[in-house]
């Protein structure tokens, strides 16, 4: 019991990315304007909607269980950010959809798009430091080894993205690359994404990896 519980305190650690101390999701706006590209975006752990570090020209901001990672805060951030996503999309058919996530919030995008490529299109997303990633370059994310205490559909690593266009960005950063090592958390993992928080620096249509300062194709 205690090793479990040990294992438990060790992967929150891994994945808090220490933005606030009180989580708030008060009733949120449901549609925005049909012009223009409806951004929405996630932040990691203890991230709020009013305090998830994302910038820009962003539509709607995800609020969810982020208190504590784990594979129930991810399935109910998953649901709420499929909520907002859907009812935009049956008020603006035909807009693109733009979503961003950060930490643990890069988990509940990179699930979401797992479970709804099938029946969503004309939506990309951005991955910053997903501890879902899965190596190549580099390693698996965080997420892969704590299986047994964090649950799916936090655990694990894939790139079951289908046909969305996926931008994954992870710069020595031990929470999506388990090869940068235990020492880069938690200063590499909270300073070295500050210029990826600006969402209009993502194109619509970025497919791509950027892995320690460098580019590869999926």
């Amino acid at each position: 019991m205690r090793k479990g519980r040990i294992a438990a305190a060790l992967a929150a650690l891994l994945l808090t990315s220490g933005l606030s101390l009180a989580q708030g999701s008060p009733a949120q706006a449901v549609t925005a304007p049909c012009d223009g590209t409806y951004t929405i975006v996630v932040g990691g752990t203890w991230s709020t909607w009013d305090n998830d570090r994302f910038v820009g020209n962003i539509q709607q901001h995800v609020g969810y269980a982020s208190q504590v990672p784990s594979g129930p805060s991810v399935r109910q951030g998953v649901g709420e950010l499929n909520r907002l996503v859907r009812e935009q999309r049956a008020a603006c058919p035909w807009q693109h959809v733009k979503m961003g996530g950060y930490s643990l919030g890069a988990a509940v995008v990179h699930v979401w798009v797992s479970e709804n490529w099938r029946t969503f299109d004309n939506v990309n997303a951005v991955l910053i430091a997903d501890p879902k990633r899965q190596g190549g370059p580099g390693t698996n994310g965080s997420a892969a080894p704590f299986g047994g205490v964090i649950g799916p559909p936090l655990s694990g690593a894939d790139r079951d993205f289908g046909n969305v266009p996926v931008k994954s960005i992870c710069y020595w950063d031990y929470i999506c690359d388990e090869s940068a090592g235990f020492w880069t958390y938690p200063g590499n993992h909270n300073n070295n994404y500050w210029p990826d928080f600006d969402m209009n620096h993502h194109a619509d249509d970025s497919n791509e990896q950027w892995y320690n300062g460098a580019w590869y194709p999926w």
